[in-house]
């Protein structure tokens, strides 16, 4: 509302993706600092295009304290450093999905359907 009315536009940087889910129009995922999907909130959380995206939200707990679900789904392995560029996906090493293309060549950010870019070679 203070957005619309004030005619502000706003960066807002967070790990809580409940919370940006409520006071974002457009979603950016980022990891070791490069996008990996960009779209709108609600079209983000309900259709993840990137491997990456998924996990984050598989791992956003539920209301449910007995829901066991929220224990689920944990990425394996380490991040990888910063300073170190790999050849191919820099997710690659921790992604489920990675295929030999993956550990080869870095993909682009690219846009699949208006307003939606991801960089996925399996998107």
């Amino acid at each position: 509302r203070v957005q619309r009315e004030e005619g502000l536009a706003y960066l807002f940087i967070s790990h809580n993706l409940d919370l940006v889910r409520h006071v974002s129009d457009r979603i950016h995922v980022m990891y070791l600092g490069r996008a990996v999907e960009e779209g709108g909130a609600e079209e983000l959380f309900e259709r993840p295009l990137h491997p990456y995206t998924e996990a984050l939200l598989a791992s956003v707990p539920g209301w449910d304290p007995t829901d066991r679900r929220m224990f689920g789904r944990v990425l394996s392995g380490e991040p990888p450093s910063p300073l170190w560029d790999p050849p191919g996906c820099p997710f690659e090493p921790r992604c489920p999905k990675a295929c030999e293309r993956c550990r080869a060549e870095a993909p682009a950010l690219r846009e699949l359907a208006p307003g939606r870019r991801v960089a996925c070679h399996l998107a």
